[in-house]
């Protein structure tokens, strides 16, 4: 793979990288698609390489602007995009994806780990984050999980009291209105209604839906967007937290 100037070589730590499969594939179908922007070519390299070495079909881009060109013209199983990149940052590229309704699984690579920059990341549309310097491991380990969410939760529609989620859209609907939710909150708010009255502890959300994350802040900055997107359409139901329990009713 060649080697990495010193800028590159600390960005990538291989650390954890043989660890066991969330999923089986049966047939060479079922291989994942993935793109990958990342502007930094040396390690662009060696990170497709690993990923194609763990069975993934990888297109490499380096800048943002390529980046979004192939998200429109293209059918992609995730998305990684760094944040900080030529003409286009990660950030537009998620948020132009999002305005076009293109719901692809995205991870934010970035050396920003400010909460700030955290949650912009997030709230453009992103479904996770990895601050740089990252362990190759984890990496594989986060795109395993963001594509079991994805694959998981892509079933019918499930409909409570006056609303409905299409779980493979991540479209919630009301009689009096409708929007997109990001595959999280798709997930999340999916646990929620299939278990409606149901109370779960952050604990429990965390094992379930993040297991890839540093803390459990995401779960409060997801909860805090689903009662904000339930109110904007007038459901009926919202997300209901005592103490450290969260209900759906």
């Amino acid at each position: 793979m060649g080697d990495f100037n010193k800028k590159e070589s600390e960005s990538l730590d291989f650390t954890g990288l043989k660890i066991p499969r969330d999923y089986t594939r049966d047939t060479e179908d079922f291989i994942m698609k993935i793109l990958y922007a990342e502007d930094e070519l040396q390690l662009s390299m060696a990170v497709t390489e690993i990923l194609k070495m763990e069975e993934y079909e990888v297109d490499a881009v380096y800048d943002g602007e390529e980046a979004l060109e192939h998200v429109l013209n293209q059918e992609y199983d995730a998305i990684i995009l760094d944040i900080m990149m030529p003409k286009k940052s990660g950030i537009e590229v998620v948020t132009a994806m999002r305005d076009k309704g293109i719901f692809t699984p995205v991870m934010l690579l970035t050396a920003k780990n400010e909460t700030d920059d955290r949650i912009a990341g997030l709230s453009s549309g992103a479904d996770d984050y990895l601050g740089k310097p990252f362990a190759m491991g984890e990496l594989i380990a986060r795109l395993n999980a963001m594509l079991r969410r994805t694959t998981q939760y892509k079933t019918k529609t499930i409909a409570s009291g006056n609303i409905s989620l299409n779980c493979e859209t991540g479209e919630l609907k009301s009689d009096q209105g409708s929007l997109r939710l990001s595959n999280k909150e798709t997930a999340l708010l999916s646990m929620f209604m299939k278990k409606e009255a149901t109370p779960f502890s952050s604990k429990e959300l965390m094992e379930q839906l993040w297991k890839e994350q540093e803390d459990e802040d995401a779960v409060l900055l997801y909860v805090s967007y689903l009662r904000n997107k339930l109110k904007q359409i007038h459901a009926e139901q919202t997300i209901i937290q005592e103490g450290e329990f969260f209900t759906f009713e």
